[in-house]
């Protein structure tokens, strides 16, 4: 009797309908809106094959440049830290965690010079009663809004890299985050995870020089819940760089968003 009312409660449970999950693209298309540091590159793709070949076979092919700190894009500690590791060399085991995400968009609508605190990350463990050990975090802040507004993006509209006004992290919340967990990386709907007004780049320079990759420009990061979605970030394996366009998927069931 025993033996039969386990399997009837095991059949049960095989048998049931799996939970629905949701999957988010949060990647800019890599074209020439794709927004980078005005002293970097733009985007440039030209067609270099497109007709049918003498033997009757259509093909078409492309080549582009740009900068590899472009669109939704990965920071590799090399890009601010003289020996760092490059793109290629950070170990795949950071590129799939959980995403932590830390919501400042209401300061920052106050306030665009406003950057995510000690207090932003301690409050996310309080709510979410869980520990940042072992996430990618990623910081909302409302700016993706502006992603198509090149002026409103980068807070200027001459390109003058003193002139800019976005928000970020605060260096001491990155050095909060080294000094007191062990995250995989951070990510950011911005330009950069330093503020626009930065003129040191501390939060880069802490973050990187602990081997904390950075992920900028991603997109629809408030289609996703604050707790409860994993990250896939895929970065180009390109060979000696210090940066990638990067694929940032999450997926979380349905039922907690």
């Amino acid at each position: 009797m025993l033996f039969v009312l386990l399997f009837l409660c095991f059949t049960s449970f095989t048998n049931a309908a799996p939970l629905p999950w949701k999957m988010v693209d949060m990647t800019y298309v890599f074209d020439e809106n794709a927004h980078r540091y005005p002293l970097f590159r733009k985007f440039n793709m030209s067609v270099t094959v497109n007709g049918t070949t003498d033997a009757g076979i259509w093909i078409r092919s492309e080549e582009y440049v740009s900068s590899t700190h472009a669109g939704t894009h990965m920071d590799a500690p090399s890009h601010f830290i003289m020996n760092g590791i490059n793109i290629d060399q950070i170990p795949i085991s950071q590129f799939i965690a959980p995403a932590a995400v830390i919501d400042i968009t209401e300061k920052v609508s106050l306030n665009p010079d406003s950057g995510a605190t000690i207090d932003d990350l301690i409050n996310w463990e309080s709510i979410t009663g869980h520990s940042l050990n072992g996430t990618i975090i990623l910081f909302r802040s409302g700016w993706g809004q502006k992603y198509y507004n090149t002026t409103a993006y980068l807070g200027t509209s001459d390109n003058d890299v003193n002139k800019m006004i976005y928000p970020g992290i605060e260096p001491e919340a990155a050095q909060w985050l080294v000094d007191n967990r062990n995250i995989k990386g951070i990510g950011v709907d911005t330009l950069s995870f330093d503020k626009g007004t930065t003129i040191d780049f501390r939060s880069h320079l802490i973050l990187l020089g602990r081997g904390i990759f950075g992920l900028e420009n991603v997109a629809n990061m408030e289609e996703i819940p604050i707790h409860g979605a994993m990250l896939y970030v895929l970065p180009m394996k390109i060979a000696g760089a210090s940066g990638a366009p990067t694929r940032v998927i999450a997926t979380f069931p349905e039922v907690i968003f």
